[in-house]
């Protein structure tokens, strides 16, 4: 099993930034892939980035430039640096972990973009 604990969300102007932090706890040694999604109200969760342990990023295409995922190896944890936050940005943020066979989700932070 694979506990995933995220934290960082809260309210922010547009324009501002946040950063998001995962921390994995338990049989971390099967993670391949760790990242982050998020879902709006009334829509699809969609990617926003994902970093493998060789530390090859991927980004959705709607957050690219403004955010940045990075990963502290020793820790088992993953950060998501946001910049430039837009209201169109506001969503439950999620974690993800994945390995061969499988994947876990945490539990979900709310950002929420508004002046």
């Amino acid at each position: 099993q694979v506990q995933l604990v995220e934290s960082g969300g809260g309210l922010v102007q547009p324009g501002g930034s946040l950063r998001l932090s995962c921390a994995a706890s338990g049989s971390t040694f099967k993670i391949s892939i760790m990242g982050w999604y998020r879902q709006a109200p009334g829509k699809q969760r969609e990617l926003v980035a994902t970093i493998i342990s060789g530390g090859i990023t991927n980004y959705g295409d709607s957050v690219l430039g403004r955010f940045t995922i990075s990963r502290d190896n020793a820790k088992n944890t993953i950060y998501l640096q946001m910049n430039s936050l837009k209201p169109e940005d506001t969503a439950v943020y999620y974690c993800n972990a994945r390995f061969p066979g499988g994947g876990y989700w945490g539990q979900g932070t709310q950002v929420t973009v508004s002046s």
